[in-house]
């Protein structure tokens, strides 16, 4: 019974199979030359970046960084609200520090993630290598989470701004 059921079931693949043109394409012939044109296009922003040599100091970032943008994925948490602690914190000028809208633009990326009941986990990210060069993981439970977050991280900027490169 199971190989008369297997032989049936390659029997209706191959009938099905059969049905089907060869000459189905996803892409249509425009031309002469049958040179092929997709059906649909997405336009996609290209950018270029300068190509850097090899990082030997990670921290580098947090150490030269100038720009900073935003990403929460926290519904309780938006990024707006983390971008106005920032900005609130004596540091954020002293360091010369500044937020952009424009990802592509920034030095660091500082991504907040809502992880299991009150906790959430930040993470600054170099854009040039991708490296993560700061990181934490703090409760909501005794004062706001972007408060926190904009204290931690900028406690390991100037940690970081601190230290020689290579220590």
């Amino acid at each position: 019974m199971n190989t008369l059921t297997q032989l049936l079931l390659r029997a209706a693949a191959l009938a099905l199979l059969s049905l089907c043109p060869a000459s189905a394409l996803a892409q249509l012939p425009d031309d002469a030359n049958n040179t092929p044109v997709p059906l649909a296009v997405r336009p996609e922003r290209v950018v270029t970046k300068p190509v850097s040599p090899p990082v030997t100091d990670p921290l580098a970032a947090l150490r030269t960084g100038r720009t900073i943008y935003v990403k929460s994925t926290s519904l309780l948490v938006g990024a707006e609200v983390v971008e106005e602690k920032l900005q609130q914190r004596a540091e954020f000028s002293q360091l010369g520090l500044a937020i952009t809208r424009d990802d592509l633009t920034a030095d660091i990326v500082l991504e907040l993630h809502h992880d299991v009941f009150t906790k959430y986990v930040y993470t600054a990210i170099d854009t040039k290598t991708n490296f993560v060069v700061a990181s934490g993981k703090l409760s909501s439970l005794g004062g706001t989470v972007a408060g926190k977050v904009a204290k931690r991280f900028l406690k390991q900027v100037m940690k970081a701004r601190a230290t020689a490169p290579g220590t």
